[in-house]
């Protein structure tokens, strides 16, 4: 499919219309939200009663569903244009649903697509705006991470296009970390070594759902000269990378423990999100099932959320 035919969307109602915009915001994939829960339960009891520290976390929340949809929709108008999308999508190739990308059947144009990203990018600007004028703490830190993430979210895979000149792993990992550093920060005014740790972690869970893809989607992205790991190193290079990033996740932990940032049982809580992270890379790197794997990525980021929330309750109750 051309660009030329895309010109006219498929979508004729409104309900339709309205649809298509939901797929190309990606809003199916929550994951990226539920930052706000980790930070919620971190926050110590006195701040988490203050009804206007659930309004920052609102305002917080929306702006980042702005900035994620932002980006992904210009990162499916870079994938329609450059063919990656089409073939990373062919339905004789791979069993993931075109039904995600809405320009790849017509449903929408490439002008309707890129104006609705620059939309959602002002609107979580505002968001953004918003929550740190409500917030008790402006550190200089948070009001940075905040500006870098938005930055460096929506020149992923337009304008600078960061994700085709190698930063894509870098991008994931920055952008989903910063959104639990950022509101924690506009909240309680100081970092802590648990919510450091946290954010790598957060950020962590959702590149090793990327890391995965990438495999799958090598050829595509190399024709479409997307230059991330994957395409840059031999397949064998790629999976040790995956494997180091994997350990990681368990690195994070101990050395987080080793320092005194969280107690030996907040460690212990977090046992069985490395167990599924090993199973994660026998489906991935050994057994060659890579799309099983990122599934298994999706469930493991979800079910790392339920664990800390869980943590960071008992470490705030328990000092």
């Amino acid at each position: 499919m051309t660009a030329t035919a895309a010109s006219t969307p498929l979508s004729t109602t409104v309900r339709d219309r309205a649809a298509a915009y939901v797929r190309l915001a990606k809003l199916s994939f929550f994951d990226y939200y539920l930052c706000v829960l980790v930070v919620a339960a971190l926050l110590p009891a006195a701040t988490r009663e203050d009804p206007g520290t659930w309004l920052v976390l609102l305002l917080f929340d929306l702006g980042w569903v702005g900035v994620v949809a932002a980006t992904v929709a210009l990162d499916d108008v870079t994938g329609y244009r450059d063919g990656s999308d089409a073939r990373n999508y062919d339905p004789a190739q791979t069993l993931r649903s075109r039904d995600r990308k809405p320009l790849l059947d017509g449903r929408l144009t490439l002008r309707q697509a890129i104006r609705f990203g620059w939309a959602c990018a002002a609107a979580g600007v505002a968001l953004w705006s918003l929550a740190a004028l409500a917030a008790p703490h402006r550190p200089w830190w948070a009001l940075a991470g905040a500006a870098l993430s938005v930055v460096i979210s929506v020149q992923y895979s337009y304008g600078l296009k960061l994700s085709y000149r190698g930063g894509q792993e870098a991008v994931i990992l920055l952008s989903t970390g910063l959104c639990v550093l950022v509101p924690f920060g506009l909240l309680n005014g100081e970092m802590t070594g648990a919510a450091a740790l946290q954010c790598y972690l957060f950020g962590l869970w959702s590149l090793m759902v990327s890391v995965y893809s990438n495999i799958n989607d090598v050829e595509g992205d190399r024709e479409a000269g997307r230059r991330n790991l994957a395409t840059s190193v031999s397949p064998a290079a790629y999976r040790g990378v995956v494997a180091v990033l994997s350990l990681s996740e368990t690195g994070a932990i101990a050395l987080a423990w080793a320092l005194g940032a969280v107690p030996w049982w907040f460690c212990a809580l977090l046992l069985p999100v490395v167990a599924l992270r090993a199973r994660q890379a026998h489906h991935g790197l050994r057994a060659g099932r890579v799309l099983i794997a990122r599934r298994q990525g999706v469930t493991i980021h979800r079910f790392g959320v339920v664990v800390l929330v869980v943590a960071n309750v008992l470490l705030v109750h328990h000092g």
